[in-house]
């Protein structure tokens, strides 16, 4: 075949759109790339620092998958992904999201109403960006949903921005954050739930466990 690139190798671009079409960015990642294109950058480092978490595992579970611009990169490390949301309409954008060599089933469940009992062999899970949508005085029962969603032992990975990050939050971002907490405060939080709690800090791709007050994003591992 002729080539329409200067350089053959890149023969290749032409042939994988004409396999698999072009990939369109969903409503919350196209509103993010077109007014703060270095905020997406740093919601896929925290996706690839799930990824390597969870690496090896058997079926991981996501909570609040949003659009799911990001959960491929999660597909990359885990045998089977299963993503929810508890907005049909980010879940229609998710199912677009999920083609060859990326798929993933998509789920509708709220887990702040109960746990999900359909499928019974999760072995991970994680949450980036939502625990700080959900009122403090539902938060334990949320979490406990979720703990027995999964198997024993199972991992869980819990994201979200610190209480001392607010200051700087975009209106839209502020709007909808009604439970940031500081590292010590999530720590408590999440220790009332899992018998384990390991929590880290993150500026932007870097995971540490310097000084947490200094940090916008907070990571916790847990063990159910």
């Amino acid at each position: 075949m002729d080539s329409s690139y200067h350089e053959t190798q890149y023969n290749i671009f032409t042939e994988y759109e004409a396999k698999y079409g072009k990939t369109t960015f969903g409503p919350m990642s196209s509103f993010t790339w077109n007014n703060d294109p270095k905020r997406l950058l740093f919601m896929l480092a925290r996706y690839k620092s799930v990824a390597s978490l969870l690496r090896g595992s058997k079926h991981a579970l996501e909570i609040g998958c949003g659009d799911s611009f990001a959960s491929r990169i999660v597909c990359q490390s885990v045998s089977n992904l299963t993503v929810t949301d508890i907005d049909s309409e980010l879940l229609e954008q998710a199912k677009l999201a999920s083609k060859k060599p990326y798929e993933y089933e998509t789920l509708y469940h709220d887990f702040s109403v109960a746990p999900l009992t359909s499928i019974d062999d999760f072995d991970c899970a994680y949450l980036l960006d939502v625990l700080e949508h959900i009122q403090f005085q539902n938060q334990d029962n949320f979490l406990s949903n979720i703990k027995s969603s999964l198997l024993p032992y199972s991992k869980v990975l819990i994201g979200m921005p610190s209480l001392e990050s607010q200051i700087y939050a975009s209106k839209e971002s502020a709007a909808g954050h009604v439970n940031c907490q500081t590292k010590l405060g999530l720590q408590e939080s999440l220790s009332r739930i899992f018998p384990s709690v390991t929590l880290f800090s993150m500026n932007d791709e870097v995971l540490h466990t310097g000084f947490d007050q200094m940090s916008h994003y907070l990571l916790a591992l847990c063990i159910t």
